[in-house]
């Protein structure tokens, strides 16, 4: 005698209804407001001293008060500005270089030991020469942003190129594909979820290269606004400029990976995302 037993296709197998897991997106807001709650309460407590640490109300106000002035838009766009050029330099000369030493076997041997050599070298180094050369204009932050994130694009590419079906490759040169068709049916399908990889990458190292250089250089931007409010020692303005500077580059993850799944929503790797 077999006994039946009845499962609730909602539950769990005890007639319950299964719960749904919180969203990611849920879980970051809850941690956020987590942080927000413990950079409040520590200097109010004592366990800091509010002149290292100033409660979060009054990054939040200094952040106010600092939204309200031409100054601060102006910084914002200028880091906007010098983020934005140098990315995009980097990403084009990253592919086209990308593609053409590695679609030439004796070009990439050629170049694999420079590429090996100047690769490592931290673009916090170029400072001094940047200095030399520019000055504090923005062309001395646009230059380690462009050497910091044309590293990140060009590696990728290679990856991507080599990455390419031998049997595709002399496929069209069988068929004599010119140079220039065999770039755009053969490498190019192949490489650019990595170029997007490199891109990504690319977009937050610049980021990152873009504050420092106004940091140290001096340069116009963000980073001088925040090396500005340290050594006048407007603290809560300083922290203030920090979040704004975080805000920007979850801003800016968040819309490269829009850009990411939106040029390779063919990709199956995106597919399977979307999916799930």
């Amino acid at each position: 005698m077999t006994a039946a037993v009845t499962v609730d296709a909602t539950g769990d197998g005890r007639g319950g209804r299964r719960r749904r897991p919180v969203p990611a997106w849920a879980l970051g807001l809850i941690g956020l407001a987590g942080l927000m709650a413990v950079v409040e309460l520590a200097p109010r407590a004592g366990l800091v001293r509010k002149r290292f640490l100033p409660p979060f109300s009054s990054m939040v106000s200094a952040l106010a008060d600092e939204a309200g002035t031409g100054t601060f838009w102006r910084a914002l766009l200028e880091t906007l500005r010098g983020w934005a050029i140098g990315l995009a330099i980097a990403t084009v000369a990253g592919v086209v270089l990308g593609i053409l030493v590695g679609g030439l076997p004796v070009l990439r041997a050629a170049m694999a030991s420079t590429i090996e050599f100047l690769r490592p070298i931290p673009s916090v180094a170029l400072i001094p020469l940047a200095v030399l050369l520019y000055g504090t204009a923005m062309r001395s932050t646009l230059l380690i942003v462009v050497y910091a994130s044309f590293w990140q694009v060009l590696v990728q590419v290679l990856y991507g190129v080599r990455d390419v079906d031998p049997v595709a490759r002399e496929t069209a040169r069988s068929y004599r594909f010119r140079a220039l068709t065999q770039v755009r049916t053969v490498l190019w399908p192949t490489a650019l979820p990595y170029v997007m990889t490199g891109f990504r990458l690319g977009a937050a190292v610049a980021l990152i290269l873009e504050i420092t250089g106004e940091l140290v250089i001096g340069s116009p931007g963000l980073g001088k606004q925040i090396a500005v409010a340290q050594s006048s020692d407007a603290v809560a303005t300083m922290y203030a400029l920090v979040i704004v500077v975080g805000l920007i580059g979850v801003v800016v993850n968040v819309a490269v990976r829009a850009v990411e799944r939106r040029v390779l929503r063919w990709h199956p790797s995106v597919r399977r995302e979307v999916i799930s």
